[in-house]
This record gives structure tokens, C-alpha cells and sequence, in this order.
């Protein structure tokens, strides 16, 4: 076990040393602000600012995850086709046809599968990295660890020893007084209650509703109450200053969720029936501002087009006209 936590700190030194150089100096701009040095809140808010911070920081790729999965949205179609010309058939020659085939998909859409894994590609390293440089921290001060960039030996027990609300940033649930076990508790609680409202919220929301039901609901509410679930044991085991970064990433996720949901919900969603309910307020109101005809005159206009153009050709279709072949010996 010691050696498999020393491999993932050597992997990840690197980024815990960026982290903690983040980290201290968001807790420099608070001192210079007026908080205490030894300020457990000035602390937590550091942890809380290196979270926006880095959040902030992948947010392009965030808007580039809601731009692969609409254009996953949109050539789902195109696949269910292609899934159905090659069904049953398992021969290699087939097989690759239906690879070339969706690879080609994929290339006419510009759609990448592993673009929509980018925020959690680079999330997932920042949360490890984070859970062990604040979990070090105790080697730290006591000198037995060797420092991670601005976590120092001084920098360290001054963390270690910081309270807040209770309970020490570097102190797991175990080793917490009774009143920051209470402190946990409640971090731990509103950790599963955002994630239980950001998981309902886009399968009640984001969700078509030919998918509500069946096999697809039983697994959401899973995730709904599975996710919660996880949580409440992993808190059990991670340093309260982890609990603080991870309460806020959910706020901030939570809050992305609302956001895509409202600008780029799935079609067929009930979401996406009331963007289309607001684009169209929108489009009537924009063509009255204009004085330019209602969407009903244009559509009226369009088909009255259509009837004189087939009154005209008498409903024949018109046949395509050869070019005069060249006189021979001319």
C-alpha cells in the first residue's frame, strides 16, 4: 500500500506542486486583504478560489464537451442506420465495413468521443493530486516528507494546526472532535444534495421523453441515489480541506448543468420544448420589431408559391433536357 500512495505521488508531484503554488497564493492575496495568516477560513477560502480557478481554467473545454455531444445528438440517427444495415452480421469483412462506415461519420460531423471526456480527463488528476498533497501535509510539518513546492514545513503546520468551524483542514472524520464530526456531516450533506439535484435535474429536464421510462429510468434514479451514496463513504475516509474542494466543484457543476441545460438542452427534452417555446417568442417578436411578415403569413406565402408554380407546370415534372449531340463528321 505504501509503495502503491509513493507511485501516485511521484505521478502526480507535478501537478500538487502547481496546486499548492495556486493555493498559497490565493491564501497571500486574503492576508494582504486583511484576513489572519493562521485564518482557518482564509485557508478554505484559498481552496475554494484554486477550485474556481481551475474551473475556470477548463471551462473551454467544457463548452467544447456540450459541442461534441450535440453533434453526437445529431448523427445519432445516421449510426442507428448503420447499426441496422450490419445487424446479425458478425464477419470480419462486414465489421470493418460498419468501422469505416461510422469512422466516416464521425470525420463529416467532426465529432471526437474523446472530446466529451476532456473536463473529467483533467478533473480527475486535480482532485488526486489535491487529496494527496493536503493528506501529506501532516508528514510535511513533521519534516518525515520532503515539501510540494509552497507547502513547506513552516506552510504545513501552519494548515495543520488552522481550525475551522471545528475541525482541522488536513483532519479526516475519524480523527475529527465530535463538533467537527457535525462539520463533516454537513459538508458531506450538501455534497450528496448537490449532486442528487444535478443529477435529477438533467434527467427530469435533459432527458427525451421516450427515454423516461423503462430500462434508461432505472438506471438514472440508480445514479441519482448511487453518486449520494459514494460520497457519504468517501468522506469518510478524505481530509476535511478535500470535502471543501469537492462541495465546491459540485456548486460549480451544478450551476454549468443549469446553464447547459437552459442554452443547450437535448431535443425531445422538456427542456428543449421550452427553448423552442422561447426561440419562437423570440422569432415572433423579432419579426414584429421589424415589421417583417409573422412566421404563419411566410409559411401561407410559401405554400400560395408552390400552388401557381404547379398551376403553371400543370403538376407535370419537368423532364431534364439533353444536350444536342455533335453531328457526326462535324
Amino acid at each position: 500500500m505504501g509503495g502503491f500512495i509513493h507511485l501516485i505521488s511521484t505521478i502526480f508531484y507535478p501537478l500538487e506542486w502547481v496546486i499548492s503554488w495556486i493555493m498559497w497564493g490565493c491564501h497571500w492575496v486574503l492576508v494582504r486583504c486583511g484576513m489572519g495568516a493562521g485564518s482557518g477560513f482564509a485557508w478554505c477560502l484559498s481552496i475554494i478560489l484554486m477550485t474556481m480557478f481551475v474551473r475556470a481554467c477548463i471551462f473551454p473545454l467544457y463548452t467544447k464537451q456540450i459541442n461534441a455531444m450535440a453533434k453526437m445528438q445529431a448523427m445519432q440517427p445516421e449510426l442507428a442506420k448503420i447499426n441496422a444495415k450490419y445487424k446479425g452480421k458478425k464477419d470480419p469483412a462486414s465489421q470493418e465495413a460498419k468501422q469505416r462506415e461510422t469512422m466516416q461519420v464521425y470525420k463529416e460531423s467532426g465529432s471526437n468521443p474523446l472530446t466529451s471526456c476532456l473536463p473529467m480527463l483533467v478533473q480527475g488528476p486535480v482532485f488526486i493530486a489535491l487529496y494527496d498533497a493536503l493528506f501529506g501535509l501532516s508528514a510535511i510539518s513533521k519534516g518525515t516528507t520532503k515539501p510540494i513546492g509552497a507547502f513547506t514545513k513552516q506552510v504545513a503546520e501552519q494548515i495543520e494546526n488552522t481550525v475551522f468551524i471545528n475541525v482541522k483542514l488536513s483532519a479526516l472524520f475519524g480523527s475529527a472532535s465530535a463538533g467537527g464530526k457535525w462539520t463533516i456531516g454537513i459538508i458531506t450533506a450538501f455534497m450528496c444534495l448537490s449532486m442528487f439535484y444535478m443529477t435529477f435535474y438533467t434527467m427530469h429536464y435533459n432527458t427525451p421523453l421516450d427515454q423516461l421510462n423503462g430500462k434508461g429510468k432505472k438506471a438514472q434514479w440508480g445514479m441519482m441515489i448511487g453518486m449520494p451514496l459514494l460520497y457519504i463513504w468517501s468522506a469518510a475516509i478524505a481530509p476535511f480541506g478535500v470535502l471543501i474542494y469537492w462541495l465546491t466543484t459540485n456548486i460549480w457543476s451544478l450551476l454549468q448543468t443549469l446553464w447547459q441545460v437552459n442554452k443547450f438542452p437535448v431535443a425531445g427534452s422538456r427542456a428543449g420544448e421550452r427553448k423552442k417555446a422561447r426561440d419562437l417568442k423570440k422569432e415572433v417578436e423579432r419579426r414584429a420589431k421589424k415589421g417583417l411578415p409573422t412566421i404563419e403569413e411566410e409559411q401561407e406565402a410559401k405554400v400560395i408559391a408552390e400552388q401557381e408554380q404547379r398551376s403553371i407546370q400543370g403538376y407535370q415534372r419537368v423532364q431534364p433536357v439533353k444536350k444536342k449531340s455533335r453531328k457526326k463528321g462535324k
